[in-house]
């Protein structure tokens, strides 16, 4: 497994595991390429054999950044990968100056929840009816500065 960097050319691969990862509400090629190009965002991804197998990015402005996406293929659940973004994602933020960390998981994401938890976030407060389908996200926040 390797850890790389987006590129550019990785967008249209990405938006195509959005569509299987977050069925309710994905982020379209444009979506993630005006993320990509806002020069506050940074995003990492495995890569087996050429295929990409998860994905993650975070948004760092100043001290704070907010965890955007993560997402792993179905087929590579529950395997590690999760926690090799997120670690990259907290890695980047740490090194760009961010001292906090912020990111919304659905109520009923409870492997998502376990992973942020055993990561150090903890529960802030809850959006209600965030998602487009009306399920409510918790706010999660973890210090690293």
């Amino acid at each position: 497994m390797k850890i790389r960097p987006w590129t550019f050319e990785d967008l249209t691969t990405i938006a195509e595991l959005e569509k299987d990862c977050f069925p309710q509400a994905p982020w379209s090629v444009q979506m993630l390429a005006d993320s990509f190009l806002s020069g506050r965002f940074f995003g990492f991804l495995t890569e087996e054999e050429g295929i990409i197998t998860a994905y993650g990015g975070v948004s760092v402005l100043f001290e704070e950044a907010e965890i955007e996406r993560i997402a792993t293929a179905e087929a590579y659940r529950r395997c590690g990968r999760g926690q090799e973004i997120l670690s990259a994602l907290l890695n980047e933020a740490k090194q760009r100056g961010a001292e906090k960390v912020f990111l919304e998981v659905r109520v009923s994401n409870a492997p998502a929840q376990m992973l942020y938890l055993k990561n150090g976030f903890v529960g802030q407060y809850a959006r209600s009816r965030y998602y487009p389908d009306g399920e409510d996200a918790i706010v999660m926040k973890k210090t690293i500065g």
